[in-house]
């Protein structure tokens, strides 16, 4: 488990299989945040965990707690590979190749020197994925699943590479790493960076795969379906999905939402790369009082409430470069948005914007305690707002839309 440090403790990362969170797992991980944190659990945008605060004499402890929960590696060294991102109502034939990805590279010592940030995405073109986070290496299945697109250094909505075989899939996956970490210099540690070197040319020609697909594309996505209730692909079960408070839980709620699950679902949590929370298995005649519960919880369970649009990083209480409170300043926002829109707006403390991976419409980008740059789609739109004058120029855009 890794943990590096944050202005208000010890962050603590716990990587989740496909998002994936058994009940008993989710309590063990509240119990954890409580006992040896200040009790914050952050989803992320990769579809894992975070706890925060938490204290140096627990590391040991931390560990123990992630192994006894089934949270762990496989292998001491093999945690930080674990990068692999599912649609949350990823298929059980679809998680059971996932599985065998990340056992091959956790068997594989050498793939361990790869960067932490390294990202896979394995996706077979359901309806709710996350299509706009840049990815190493990215599969999508297509032809009934019997083959998969690829491509590296970019997102689904990208031209692809090329396409092998399913059955292809775990060696491809392997030997893609492994030239990755030939070719690297020891200062390119993303695709990314290889490619900007080499070309994706010279990196290709070491594999055979089928190049007559560039004119391929993956199907539209749907964000929407990550809330409210809807009947479950694959299954005659339906799920329940809500958002997070911009993101983040407190270990009572992580344990009310393991209770939903064991009492009126299939005993398991999905977390989603959107920062929320997806329950599964639910018979539907009680959807509707899953949805009930998930919303007496303070999570959002329709795309107009305005916590279910709002995005913020850890702010100045947890991170040093940042300028502003931002959670505290995203809920001061959330307050005065129009519950009609369904735009999404991100706060950033700083430059970096490291909570949203994926493309934000809006970004307001903190200069100051309490006051924002404007930006709409990358363009400065206005300089130096207070939140209420920020709120008065989203309401104001919305209604000249």
């Amino acid at each position: 488990m890794r943990i590096v440090p944050a202005r208000d403790g010890g962050l603590a990362r716990l990587r989740l299989a496909g998002g994936v969170l058994s009940a008993h797992a989710a309590r063990a991980v509240a119990r954890a945040a409580r006992e040896h944190g200040s009790g914050v659990i952050e989803v992320t945008n990769r579809a894992n965990l975070q706890l925060r605060g938490i204290r140096d004499d627990a590391h040991a402890a931390l560990i123990d707690i992630a192994l006894d929960a089934g949270l762990g590696p496989s292998t001491a060294s093999g945690d930080d590979i674990r990068n692999v991102m599912l649609s949350p109502l990823a298929s059980d034939e679809t998680r059971a190749l996932a599985t065998q990805i990340i056992d091959a590279m956790q068997a594989d010592t050498p793939l361990h020197a790869l960067s932490p940030k390294f990202a896979l995405q394995l996706d077979a073109g359901e309806r709710l994925a996350m299509l706009d986070h840049p990815h190493d290496l990215w599969l999508c299945a297509f032809d009934d699943g019997a083959r998969f697109a690829f491509g590296f250094a970019g997102t689904m909505r990208q031209r692809p590479s090329g396409a092998i075989h399913r059955n292809d899939v775990v060696t491809f996956v392997s030997s893609v790493l492994r030239r990755f970490l030939a070719l690297a210099t020891l200062e390119e540690h993303r695709m990314r960076d290889l490619l900007a070197r080499i070309g994706i040319g010279r990196f290709l020609e070491a594999f055979d795969f089928d190049a007559s697909i560039q004119n391929w594309r993956r199907e539209p996505a749907d964000a929407s379906l990550r809330l409210g209730a809807h009947a479950q692909p694959y299954r005659t079960t339906w799920y329940a999905g809500a958002q997070t408070p911009l993101g983040r839980l407190d270990a009572a709620t992580l344990e009310a939402l393991a209770d939903i699950a064991d009492t009126q679902a299939e005993g398991r949590l999905t977390m989603t790369p959107w920062q929320s929370v997806l329950i599964p298995g639910i018979a539907a005649h009680d959807a509707h009082e899953v949805l009930r519960r998930l919303h007496a919880l303070g999570l959002a369970t329709d795309t107009h409430e305005p916590l279910a649009r709002l995005i913020a990083c850890a702010g100045s209480e947890g991170c040093a470069k940042s300028h502003a409170d931002t959670k505290a300043d995203a809920h001061r926002l959330a307050a005065l948005l129009p519950s009609h829109d369904e735009g999404a707006v991100h706060l950033s403390g700083c430059e970096r914007s490291c909570a949203a991976a994926h493309p934000v419409p809006v970004t307001l980008y903190a200069v100051a305690p309490g006051r924002y740059d404007l930006h709409r789609d990358a363009r400065t739109v206005a300089r130096n707002l207070t939140i209420e004058e920020a709120a008065e120029r989203l309401a104001r855009s919305h209604a000249d839309a």
